[in-house]
């Protein structure tokens, strides 16, 4: 059987979450894909071949904002792939949104960044965290450039005090799981070349490659970064 890599936010195609589904269902994981609308990741899953004996992947959806929820769906999850260990786990969950200056700021807008970015990764984080106790595996989440110290909030500080969060997150759990041999880190990327980011802001932007944010997420739940933990690796 191979090892078991439970991937957030994979639902609309063109997106982040399809480059990674692809890149690690070649590299012969076995995959639990996970999105809101279970439409939407089941018909990820069937873009996907094994490419391996053992290899299975699976479709599975939930509001991850929401902790019960979350557990019954990591559950599932493992009782879907008959395993109690998860290699990695990452969060791709999450959403953009412009908010402007403060004073202009609508309040549901600033709570939903909260919600679809950070709420998700705390679920996500706590419901899997036994498996990948087991499994002595690691997390990496995505953050956001805008969060990093040379990075520019300006009109964004929902979207980047919600990735702010995240990153501190990601470091709270690599410090408290450590003696548990599990790792967390981060990706805190600019634009990614995404089918949204393109309609929104065209060709002419400076993006990042989704294959190479693949590249980057797979270094980090590989062996050779074993001794790599509490990490930002920035994009741009």
């Amino acid at each position: 059987m191979s090892s078991l890599l439970v991937l957030t936010g994979i639902g609309r195609p063109g997106q982040l979450g399809e480059a990674l589904a692809r890149h690690f269902a070649a590299a012969g994981f076995s995959l639990a894909l996970i999105a809101r609308k279970l439409t939407d990741v089941e018909a990820r899953a069937a873009e996907l071949q094994p490419v391996r004996d053992g290899q299975r992947i699976t479709a599975h959806a939930a509001d991850l904002a929401d902790p019960a929820a979350t557990q019954a769906l990591a559950d599932d999850v493992l009782s879907a792939h008959a395993t109690t260990r998860v290699h990695a786990v990452v969060c791709v969950a999450g959403g953009f949104g412009a908010t402007g200056p403060l004073d202009e700021a609508d309040p549901d807008g600033w709570h939903q960044q909260f919600a679809i970015n950070l709420d998700t990764a705390f679920a996500t984080t706590r419901a899997f965290l036994p498996a990948l106790r087991e499994a002595g595996g690691s997390l990496v989440y995505f953050g956001s450039a805008a969060a990093t110290p040379s990075g520019s909030p300006k009109g964004l500080a929902a979207y980047a005090a919600a990735k702010s969060g995240v990153l501190t997150l990601m470091r709270a759990v690599a410090l408290d799981e450590k003696l548990h041999g599990v790792r967390a880190n981060a990706v805190a990327p600019t634009a990614i070349r995404t089918a949204t980011n393109l309609a929104d802001m065209g060709e002419k932007s400076n993006y990042v490659e989704r294959e190479s944010v693949a590249d980057v997420v797979a270094f980090l739940i590989s062996p050779a970064a074993r001794n790599v933990t509490g990490q930002v690796i920035t994009l741009s």
